[in-house]
């Protein structure tokens, strides 16, 4: 049904990421479908980057693409079926982007049981569904 689907990562919390491909696994059942991990650096503040090394931004998309290397070589997909893709900017409006550049029909991202700051605030997975081009999965 689904055979391109993307799975958002913060690579600093993978707990929601196994989750996510724990729903990804299940679904895998067309040999055609492709998963691509997609994650998202913040953009460091201006006022912040006097106190920050010269190469940090390099450095930080060094680490983000072998964390999530090291979680894709990890995940026991089958390697020609999956892809991964280091974004910078703000991450509804780059996962959104990655949607669009996949062709992704369905992303799948996990979450965290809602809070008040949440409710007040909204979430990063709250924006993803809000705004999505596709079909969203939400695994808690």
């Amino acid at each position: 049904m689904f055979r391109r689907i993307l799975i958002p990562v913060d690579v600093s919390e993978p707990a929601f990421a196994e989750q996510a491909l724990e729903a990804v696994k299940r679904a895998l059942l067309d040999p055609s479908t492709h998963v691509r991990f997609v994650t998202v650096i913040q953009i460091t503040p201006v006022m912040m980057g006097e106190y920050l090394p010269a190469d940090f931004d390099i450095r930080a998309q060094e680490e983000a693409t072998s964390r999530l290397s090291a979680m894709v070589a990890k995940s026991g997909l089958p390697p020609e079926r999956v892809s991964l893709s280091v974004r910078n900017g703000g991450i509804t409006h780059e996962v959104n982007a990655e949607v669009e550049a996949f062709d992704a029909d369905l992303v799948v991202v996990g979450s965290h049981r809602p809070s008040m700051a949440t409710y007040l605030l909204g979430s990063s997975a709250t924006s993803i569904v809000r705004h999505a081009k596709c079909s969203v999965l939400v695994v808690r």
